[in-house]
């Protein structure tokens, strides 16, 4: 087994992305580019992970720890000022053992998988320079792979190449593999006599072939898996690469998507048999979709689990965030409606237009169909929760909790003042105040006496 030590370039300020946010923060389904580089390097049991920073490097570094709350931290050297790759991998020649095999990757290529990384150290073996390269239709900007055979014998840049050397197709992805006591002899006779004036990593190519070190390359035939980001054009790119990805695995366990093109996985999704999903849906956080569960078009749907037969009709937003959200099986929401955390609906409880759940607990059959609040309330089967009802649950201090129990009837446009319960199989009438509990079974009206004013005349604007 090779000792790997993961070094990490996210230095860079992106100056195409024309953002404060330094480049590596920018975000490429739901997370940030760095995180994803992080979680394929996860897989690979490194000894140490190295990341070097320097424009934003505070804020790289502070998001880096918000990541691996649970975890080991990398390790964190800064580039100041940025003088080219080989500078910057030059940072981390002080914590590098010169046992091992230093795995040096960019920040900004956030596709890359764990097990063509692992490919890569493996044809390193701890002695060899193992180059990760990939062919492009157009490779302008990218370093050229000069090679005679299967041996490479320098990368050049494109701002140094000559014309015939541009026509190469042949590029080098960032990507190499490189015996920590050879990389350290090598950085340590980088010049920067070239076109720009900074130092590069490529050199440390034609240095190897110079000091009868083997050079090779792994070539990948997945380009998406190396594309790296320098503009918003590129990461919009990337983005509908991936999410296509990602539909196309989960076509391939059976999900129907309506249409692959417009689907946004930014988390985890698991689906069970025979679930549709429509176009424009977004799924974020961790949710997971029950047989034959149903998504209409222009869901938002995080953190939440959806059992077998509900419906999702359009246009609604679920958002468990850290306490979740659960449907129960055959339960109907929307469309237009909200469940935010703490909503657990129950089998077959319907949720209507715009009708907001919050922190509430919806037994069997229970409904509310339309222009409805609960927040902080356990309702129980069979309850028909009317029209423009809410339950006032805050105090303009505290939360309060509204009971309702089974079988009860909530007129349309009532409001219940927390903390309340309702009896058992009570009815409250339409437009009533409830600020006291009420019995079982018992008709509850609280609201103004009706008047009518016989012959009465509206006013009239003046002058008119």
């Amino acid at each position: 087994m090779t000792t790997v030590d993961v070094v990490i370039m996210a230095a860079g300020k992106g100056v195409r992305m024309k953002s404060r946010l330094p480049k590596v923060l920018h975000r490429l389904a739901g997370r940030p580019l760095l995180q994803h580089v992080l979680a394929s390097v996860s897989a690979l049991q490194a000894r140490r992970v190295v990341v070097i920073t320097g424009s934003g490097a505070e804020q790289v570094e502070a998001a880096v720890a918000a990541w691996l709350p649970d975890g080991p931290a990398p390790a964190f050297v800064r580039q100041e000022p940025q003088l080219g790759t080989g500078h910057a991998v030059q940072q981390a020649v002080p914590v590098l053992p010169d046992d091992g095999t230093a795995l040096i990757l960019n920040g900004d290529v956030p596709l890359v998988e764990a097990a063509t990384l692992q490919k890569l150290v493996d044809t390193s073996g701890g002695r060899r320079l193992a180059l990760l390269t990939v062919d492009m239709q157009d490779p302008t900007g990218y370093g050229r792979i000069l090679r005679s055979g299967d041996a490479v014998w320098a990368i050049v840049e494109h701002k140094d190449a000559s014309e015939e050397q541009r026509d190469i197709r042949e590029i080098y992805t960032g990507f190499m593999a490189v015996p920590n006591v050879l990389l350290k002899r090598w950085l340590a006779r980088l010049k920067n006599d070239n076109a720009q004036g900074e130092y590069y990593l490529t050199d440390i190519v034609k240095m190897a072939v110079d000091d009868g070190a083997d050079v090779v390359a792994v070539k990948t035939q997945d380009k998406v898996q190396v594309d790296g980001v320098n503009s918003p054009s590129q990461l919009a790119d990337l983005e509908r690469a991936f999410q296509l990805r990602q539909a196309q695995a989960l076509m391939e366990q059976g999900v129907r998507i309506a249409d692959p093109a417009r689907f946004d996985l930014r988390g985890e999704l698991a689906c069970a048999q025979d679930v549709e999903i429509d176009v424009n849906c977004i799924f974020e956080g961790q949710v997971s979709l029950g047989d034959g569960v149903k998504i209409g078009a222009n869901c938002v749907i995080a953190n939440a689990a959806i059992a077998a037969g509900a419906v999702i009709h359009p246009f609604t937003h679920i958002d468990g965030e850290k306490l979740g959200v659960r449907v129960g099986e055959g339960a109907l929401v929307g469309p237009f409606a909200r469940l935010r955390p703490g909503a657990d609906l129950g089998p077959e409880v319907h949720i209507g237009n715009f009708v907001e759940v919050k922190n509430a607990t919806l037994a069997r059959g229970a409904k509310a169909n339309h222009l409805a609040y609960l927040g902080d309330a356990t309702v129980g089967e069979r309850v028909n929760y009317g029209a423009g009802s809410i339950t006032a649950n805050y105090d303009g201090a505290n939360k309060h909790r509204t009971v309702i129990e089974e079988d009860v009837h909530i007129g349309s446009n009532s409001v219940l003042v927390a903390p309340v319960t309702i009896g058992k199989g009570g009815t409250v009438g339409a437009s009533s105040t409830i600020t006291k509990n009420t019995p079982a079974g018992a008709l509850s009206i609280a609201r103004g006496k009706q008047v009518s004013i016989a012959g009465w005349q509206r006013p009239k604007k003046a002058g008119g």
